[in-house]
C-alpha cells in the first residue's frame, strides 16, 4: 500500500464535523514523479458504495488508531472532497478534535494501492486508478511536507486554498475592531453593520452544517436498510511483507517501487526477510531447538557480545569491637558470546513461483525453519564452540552427580540431581532429556510406590517430574554407560543466546537456469554458550564421578 500526503487543510465545527480535500488532481509530479489523474478515484469510491463500505479513518496511518468515519467522499474539478465527523466519545477523537480547533494540526494522509497507471516521459507514473484504503489526519511534516505541499497544494484562487483559510478568515473578520466614528450615532451605525454581518456569516455557516448534517443523515439511512451487505474495509497490508513475496517471485525483475521496500543485508548479500517472516522462522525453531524456548536470548548490533562475570565474592567476618577488619576483593572476568554462521539453500522450479495459488512463503519459512532449528539446536546441546555455538554437554564447568548405576538410571538418582541444583535455580529449572529416555523415566518409582512423572493436569501445560517441567530436547544422548542422558537447570540464567542476523534472504536465478529452477540461499548468524555452569547439573550413568 502506497501512501501520499499532502498538507491540505479542512475546517471542523464542534459537533466533530470535518471537511477537506484528501488529495488534489494534476499539477507538477512528487517527489516519486506521481500526478493524480482527475477521475483516479472513480471505480474506488463506486465500489465502497456498492458494499456500503467507506475508507477507515485513522490517526497517523496507524490500523489501530481509528478516529471516526468518512460520511461523504467524492470527486471534483480540484480533487478528492471528504467529509468525515469524528468520534468524540473516545480519547483519540477528543485530542484530535481539540488539535484540529487550536489550528495545530490541518493535514490529511491517504493510503492507497494503485490499479493503473501509464509511465511519463522521463520516468514517474500518471495514476489512473486508485484503490483508496484509508484517510489520515495527521500532523503536518516539517522539511518533508514543505517539499510535497509545493507541488501537491493548490494554487492561492482553488477552491481547496480557499477552503484551507476559509475559517481563520471568518476569525479574523469577527476579530477587525469596528472604524472611528465622529459621533455616538455614527458609533451605533457601524456597530449595527458590524454585527448584522456577524450574524449573515453564522446564518451561512449554520446552513453549511446543516448540509453537511443532512447528507450524513441520508448516509446513515442507507448503511442502515435491511439486507445491505456490511464488508468490512480492508486494512492496509504489510508493505515490506507484500514487497518479498514480490522479490521471491520475480527477483530483481520486479519493479522499482517495489524492492525499493525490501531492507538489505549489512553486507549487501541478499535482503532480510520482513517482521512477519522472520516471525514464522522463530515460531517454527521453537519446535526443533526447544533450548531456544526456555533460554534467554538476545540480539545484538556487533560481531560478539561481552559479559562481565564475577568469578569470586567478598569474604566478610565477624569481628569485636575493636578487633582488625579483614580485607577482601571480589574478582571478575568476562565471558564473551561469538555469533556465528549458519547457512542452507531451497530450490524451486519456476513454474511453482510463477504458478502457486498458496502461501509460498509460509512454505520456504518452514524450510528454512527445519535446516536452522535443525542445526542450531545441535549445537546448543553439543556444540564445540569453535565455529558454532557451545553446547552444554561439553562444558567441563558444569556439575555432573553419578546415577548410581554403571548402565541405568534409578529414582533416587533424579532425586539426587534435583537437590544436586541450589534452591536459587531450582525454582526455575526444567528437566531435559530425548523421547527414549522420557520413557525410561516414566517407569521410575520412589519408595512408596508413586511413580515420579506426574502427567499435565490440563492441555498445554508440560509434564512434571518432583514439580518441575519435562522439556523434550530431541539432541540429548540416551541412557548407556558413562552417557549424560539428563540435564536438570534454569536455563534462563545457565544459558544465554545471541542474534546477530535474523534471517537473509538472496535469490540466485542462475545457477540452475538450465533446469528451470531458482535458489534461494539463507543464512543465520547465531551464537550461544554456557554462562553460569552452577545452575545447571547433568546427570551421569555412572556408579561414581572420576
Amino acid at each position: 500500500m502506497e501512501r501520499l500526503e499532502i498538507e491540505t487543510k479542512f475546517q471542523t465545527i464542534s459537533a466533530g464535523l470535518l471537511s477537506g480535500y484528501a488529495s488534489v488532481f494534476g499539477g507538477k509530479p512528487d517527489s516519486h514523479g506521481d500526478i493524480i489523474a482527475p477521475g483516479a478515484y472513480a471505480a474506488s469510491l463506486k465500489a465502497h458504495r456498492e458494499a456500503g463500505t467507506a475508507p477507515l479513518m485513522l490517526w497517523q496511518h496507524d490500523p489501530h488508531q481509528p478516529l471516526g468515519r468518512w460520511l461523504d467522499l467524492k470527486e471534483d474539478e480540484t480533487g478528492l472532497q471528504v467529509t468525515g465527523q469524528l468520534v468524540l466519545d473516545t480519547v483519540k477523537g477528543r485530542e484530535a478534535h481539540a488539535l484540529l480547533k487550536a489550528g495545530a494540526l490541518n493535514g490529511l494522509s491517504i493510503g492507497y494501492r494503485v490499479i493503473d497507471f501509464e509511465r511519463l516521459p522521463g520516468g514517474g507514473r500518471l495514476l489512473k486508478e486508485i484503490e483508496l484504503i484509508e484517510i489520515s489526519l495527521v500532523s503536518i511534516p516539517a522539511a518533508s511536507a514543505a517539499r510535497i505541499t509545493s507541488v501537491k497544494s493548490a494554487s492561492a484562487e482553488t477552491p481547496a486554498t480557499k477552503v484551507a483559510f476559509k475559517r481563520s478568515s471568518i476569525m479574523a473578520d469577527q476579530q477587525t475592531a469596528a472604524p472611528e466614528a465622529e459621533n455616538d450615532d455614527d458609533r451605533m451605525g457601524v456597530l449595527e453593520e458590524t454585527v448584522a454581518g456577524i450574524d449573515t456569516r453564522l446564518t451561512a455557516l449554520e446552513e453549511s452544517v446543516g448540509n453537511v448534517a443532512k447528507a450524513a443523515g441520508r448516509i446513515e439511512q442507507k448503511l442502515a436498510r435491511p439486507g445491505l451487505i456490511q464488508t468490512k474495509a480492508a486494512e492496509p497490508e504489510n508493505i515490506e511483507a507484500k514487497a518479498f513475496g514480490t522479490y521471491v517471485r520475480q527477483g530483481e525483475a520486479a519493479a522499482g517501487a517495489e524492492l525499493k521496500n525490501l531492507t538489505l543485508a549489512a553486507n549487501g548479500g541478499g535482503n532480510l526477510a520482513p517482521t512477519e517472516f522472520v516471525k514464522e522462522v522463530v515460531k517454527n525453531l521453537v519446535q526443533f531447538s526447544p533450548i531456544r524456548q526456555h533460554a534467554r536470548v538476545m540480539s545484538i548490533g556487533a560481531s560478539e557480545a561481552r559479559m562481565p562475570k564475577r568469578t569470586g565474592t567478598l569474604t566478610a567476618a565477624w569481628v569485636t569491637e575493636t578487633g582488625a577488619r579483614p580485607a577482601t576483593q571480589p574478582t571478575y572476568g568476562e565471558i564473551t558470546l561469538t555469533p556465528h554462521e549458519a547457512a542452507c539453500y531451497v530450490d524451486v522450479s519456476n513454474a511453482l513461483l510463477e504458478d502457486n495459488q498458496y502461501n509460498l512463503q509460509g512454505e520456504l519459512a518452514a524450510d528454512f525453519a527445519e535446516e536452522f532449528g535443525r542445526l542450531e539446536g545441535l549445537a546448543f546441546v553439543t556444540g564445540t564452540g569453535t565455529g558454532q555455538p557451545g553446547g552444554i554437554l561439553t562444558d567441563t564447568d558444569i556439575p555432573q552427580i553419578a546415577g548410581g548405576a554403571a548402565a541405568a538410571i534409578n529414582a533416587d538418582a533424579l532425586i539426587n540431581l534435583f537437590h544436586g541444583l541450589p534452591s536459587f535455580y531450582a525454582a526455575n529449572a526444567v528437566w531435559g532429556m530425548n523421547r527414549t529416555t522420557i520413557g525410561e523415566v516414566r517407569k521410575l518409582k520412589n519408595s512408596g510406590g508413586d511413580y515420579l512423572w506426574r502427567d499435565a493436569l490440563s492441555e498445554g501445560n508440560p509434564a512434571t517430574i518432583l514439580g518441575r517441567p519435562v522439556v523434550e530436547l530431541p539432541d540429548m544422548p540416551s541412557i548407556a554407560a558413562n552417557a549424560l542422558p539428563i540435564m536438570f537447570g534454569d536455563l534462563k540464567q545457565g544459558y544465554r543466546i545471541v542474534d546477530r542476523l535474523s534471517l537473509s534472504v538472496m535469490r540466485d536465478p542462475y545457477s540452475l537456469a538450465t533446469t528451470g529452477q531458482t535458489r534461494f540461499h539463507a543464512r543465520r548468524r547465531v551464537g550461544g554458550d554456557v554462562v553460569k555452569p552452577e545452575a545447571i547439573r547433568l546427570l551421569k550413568v555412572a556408579t561414581s564421578i572420576t
